[in-house]
């Protein structure tokens, strides 16, 4: 029975297995054979004395895809599964992956930080802090944008424990990471399989029924965009969700292009004018080889319609010489 991640990979994989305990490790790469990568305390490591065989690798694909209920091969070459606990597996062979059978694991973050463990860390200023307590007291509707692994998971997380106890949270997510100890937490998870597809445009619809006071979206990416801008001008304020981008000023393009998938024909501009009207705090992430922090923390005022351009006012920036969370 498969009750953790070691014992998925054990049977085949014993050295990756072993990297699996170690706690300074966070993701496991394997590219064909003979190349083992980590990410160590956020640091990427080769491991060249790891060599793995293809008979090992092959079989520890098709185990996997047989433990999640599904097959792996030339006619359906991709596969991500999720364990209990969290962690994710992904796998890839070819045609899809043209050199070999590669594998990602991505150990799920048991350990939480909290907001003021984040501040200590140098992840982010005390300042910052200050404005988005501030800010979610008020019911600002807050964005965090940055790119992959620098830390949105972790700091959306560190947020949503701030929220009072006596509102009703509604969570919504592609695949349950955000642990949020809440007594009055409504979770939503999409799911997708040869019987049914629920996606998180679907999710955010269904939200709006089941009363909530706030609502927090893991990740905004896609059509979802269009629903979320029409629940925050209607009364839901107070949400928390993440996107990716490049800074805070061009997370809320970001978020216009998601809009546009929806497929719903507004006018370019009267989207950007909804993102100025809902969104009002702009919090970036960055990562700097192994540093992972809040950049910057921005206020979005408006936008002008005829320039064509939002008008922002830049609250706090941050450059730590050591950030670890």
């Amino acid at each position: 029975m498969v009750n953790t991640l070691r014992d998925l990979i054990a049977p085949f994989l014993r050295p990756i297995a072993d990297l699996i305990d170690d706690p300074s490790i966070s993701e496991v790469m394997v590219v064909q054979t003979a190349h083992v990568f980590v990410e160590r305390n956020g640091r990427i490591e080769a491991l060249p004395e790891i060599r793995l065989t293809e008979v090992k690798l092959t079989a520890a694909a098709k185990h996997i895809a047989r433990w999640h209920h599904e097959e792996i091969g030339p006619d359906r070459p991709l596969l991500d599964a999720r364990l209990e606990d969290g962690s994710r597996v992904a796998i890839a062979v070819p045609p899809a992956s043209v050199d070999g059978i590669t594998l990602t694991i991505r150990k799920f973050a048991g350990r939480r930080y909290t907001a003021r463990e984040l501040v200590a860390l140098g992840t982010l200023t005390e300042p910052m802090l200050t404005s988005l307590e501030a800010a979610m007291v008020a019911r600002e509707n807050v964005l965090i944008s940055g790119g992959t692994a620098t830390g949105k998971t972790t700091m959306l997380n560190a947020l949503t424990a701030l929220l009072p106890h006596h509102e009703r949270i509604v969570l919504i997510e592609d695949t349950a990471e955000i642990s949020l100890p809440h007594p009055h937490l409504v979770r939503f998870e999409a799911h997708h399989d040869d019987q049914c597809s629920i996606t998180i445009r679907d999710l955010v619809r269904a939200s709006l029924r089941h009363r909530p006071d706030r609502l927090i979206i893991g990740e905004v990416r896609g059509p979802e965009a269009f629903d979320l801008l029409q629940a925050l001008n209607t009364g839901h304020s107070g949400t928390l969700t993440t996107i990716h981008a490049n800074s805070a000023r061009t997370a809320v393009t970001r978020l216009a292009s998601c809009v546009l998938t929806a497929g719903e024909h507004l006018p370019h501009e009267a989207i950007l004018a909804h993102i100025a009207d809902s969104i009002r705090y702009l919090l970036h992430l960055t990562r700097r080889d192994r540093l992972r922090y809040a950049c910057e923390l921005v206020r979005l005022e408006g936008y002008q319609f005829g320039t064509g351009q939002f008008a922002f006012t830049t609250l706090h920036t941050h450059a730590p010489q050591e950030a670890h969370a």
